[in-house]
């Protein structure tokens, strides 16, 4: 698997040349395929080859395609991830509505706990200790949306209480760049695994394409928030490389430290072997 996330920001032409990315812009660049892990593309004005596409799909090279305020606006996924699609696709239509209510019921466990965690490591205890009410309150399928509640509490401890996740603010492009990058990295592991992305356990949007990838990220957006409030100067576009820089942690999973790109391929396998098995124990949640 690759390792390196490329940023393809100006006016360029990217091609294929002997298993490599060529890019010609002011200058000529090659990069090794089987180094890339991700390819986002942030302006308008690149062109590239269908043989070049061909061959990172091949080599499951995840490619963003940005709109023209830079912001991710669609990607590639592979028409066929893995060997035996067909079984997968038949578990994940029968995954029962119990587990998958238990599943949902723990990822947002840990989703409050991790903003929980945030919140004390700030001196927020106040905050903290509210997030920590939600989350002894979490029941199956969250049907008491302790999710929401919780976000609220935390968003605002964050930002101040004028904050709103729906309002149009530099902040919100931020987090909103970093969530989609977040969402593709899994995406790209569901698929590879066989499994669809527009199913979900709880996302059911039929306009959403990765229902079930924006399921399993829940946790991990504690990565991209913490980023984005650490950052103090968003009068350039260059908080983007720094919300991108998240894509280098090393996070503890299974007692081991993994590159985050490692460890969402274990929590995820370790989710579709709780769900496959009807055992919720089977779980495996990192450690910030």
């Amino acid at each position: 698997m690759g390792f390196r996330t490329i940023i393809i920001k100006n006016r360029s032409k990217l091609d294929l040349k002997m298993n490599y990315l060529v890019c010609r812009s002011n200058e000529e660049t090659k990069v090794f395929i089987p180094e890339i892990s991700t390819l986002i593309l942030e302006s308008t004005a690149i062109s590239l080859t269908t043989a070049l596409i061909s061959e990172l799909t091949k080599n499951n090279v995840k490619i963003i395609f940005c709109d023209e305020k830079h912001n991710p606006e669609s990607e590639t996924v592979k028409i066929y991830g893995n060997y035996n699609t067909y079984k997968k696709i038949k578990l994940q239509i029968n995954w029962s509505d119990a587990i998958k209510a238990t599943l949902w019921q723990n990822i947002i466990i840990q989703k409050i706990k991790n903003q929980m965690i945030f919140l004390k490591e700030l001196g927020l205890i106040k905050e903290s200790q509210m997030l920590n009410v939600y989350l002894n309150e979490v029941a199956l399928n969250d049907i008491t949306n302790r999710e929401g509640h919780s976000a609220k509490v935390y968003f605002n401890a964050l930002f101040g209480l004028d904050f709103s996740r729906k309002n149009s603010h530099i902040i919100n492009s931020a987090l909103n760049y970093g969530y989609a990058v977040i969402l593709s990295c899994f995406a790209r592991e569901i698929v590879a695994n066989g499994y669809l992305t527009q199913l979900g356990i709880w996302h059911k949007n039929e306009f959403n394409y990765f229902n079930l990838a924006s399921d399993f990220m829940e946790p991990f957006r504690i990565l991209v928030d913490r980023t984005v409030y650490s950052i103090n100067d968003f009068t350039s576009e260059n908080y983007k490389i720094k919300v991108l820089d998240i894509l280098n942690l090393t996070l503890k999973i299974g007692g081991k430290k993994q590159t985050l790109e490692n460890a969402i391929t274990i929590y995820c396998q370790s989710l579709f072997d709780a769900l496959n098995n009807n055992d919720i124990n089977l779980v495996k949640h990192y450690e910030l």
